[in-house]
C-alpha cells in the first residue's frame, strides 16, 4: 500500500510539472535530492556502525543483559498480561534499549518480533491486544539517551555542536514517554469500566 502511495504521488508531481511548466524545477529537485540523500546516509551509516558495535560490545560483555534485568520488572508491570519468559518480553526489552540508546534502525526488526510473539499470545487473532497498544505507545515515544541518528545528520550538516541535543531530546522523551503510559493507562481504564 505505501508503495502505492509512494507511485501515485510520483505521477501526480511529474503531471502537475507538465501541466505547470516547473519541470526543470523537479528535474534540478530529484538530481540534487538523491545527491543529498547519499550524503546523508553516508553520515549516518558511519555513526550507526560505531554505535551497533558499541551494542554489541555491550552484549557481549553482559551489560545489556544487566539493564535488562534493571528494566524487567518495570517491563512486567507496563505488560502484566505477558508472562515474565515470553519470547516476547525479550525482545520488546532489547527494543527499548535500541531506543534508548537512540538506535531505532536496530529497534525496528526487535519491534516487529515482539509484535509477532504479541500476537501469539494474543491467540493469532488480528485484533490487537491491551499489550500490544501499549508497546506500540511507548516504542513510538520511547526514552532516548542518546539520539544517535539525529547527531549524525546534525555532524553531517556541519554543526558546530551536533551533540547539544541529547539535554533536550532526553527531556522531550521522557515527557512524551510518561504521557504515552499515562494516556494508555487512562483508556485502557476507562474502556474496563464500560465493559
Amino acid at each position: 500500500m505505501v508503495n502505492l502511495i509512494w507511485v501515485l504521488l510520483t505521477v501526480i508531481g511529474i503531471v502537475f510539472a507538465m501541466f505547470n511548466g516547473t519541470m526543470e524545477e523537479v528535474n534540478e529537485a530529484v538530481f540534487k535530492g538523491g545527491k543529498e540523500a547519499v550524503t546523508i546516509s553516508i553520515g549516518l551509516i558511519s555513526v550507526l556502525v560505531f554505535w551497533l558495535g558499541l551494542m554489541r560490545i555491550a552484549e557481549q560483555a553482559g551489560l545489556l543483559e544487566i539493564l535488562g534485568r534493571i528494566f524487567k520488572p518495570i517491563v512486567s508491570r507496563l505488560f502484566p498480561e505477558v508472562p515474565a519468559e515470553h519470547p516476547a518480553m525479550g525482545y520488546m526489552i532489547s527494543n527499548m534499549m535500541a531506543n534508548l540508546f537512540g538506535l531505532g534502525n536496530a529497534a525496528t526488526p526487535l519491534g516487529i518480533k515482539a509484535m509477532e510473539q504479541l500476537k501469539v499470545l494474543n491467540g493469532g487473532s488480528d485484533t490487537v491486544s491491551r499489550s500490544m497498544i501499549t508497546f506500540l505507545a511507548i516504542n513510538t515515544s520511547s526514552i532516548t539517551l542518546i539520539p544517535t541518528t539525529v547527531i549524525a545528520i546534525r555532524m553531517t550538516y556541519g554543526s558546530e555542536s551536533p551533540t547539544n541535543i541529547v539535554g533536550p531530546t532526553l527531556l522531550a522523551t521522557i515527557i512524551s514517554a510518561i504521557g504515552a503510559i499515562f494516556i494508555d493507562r487512562y483508556y485502557h481504564y476507562r474502556r474496563t469500566r464500560k465493559g
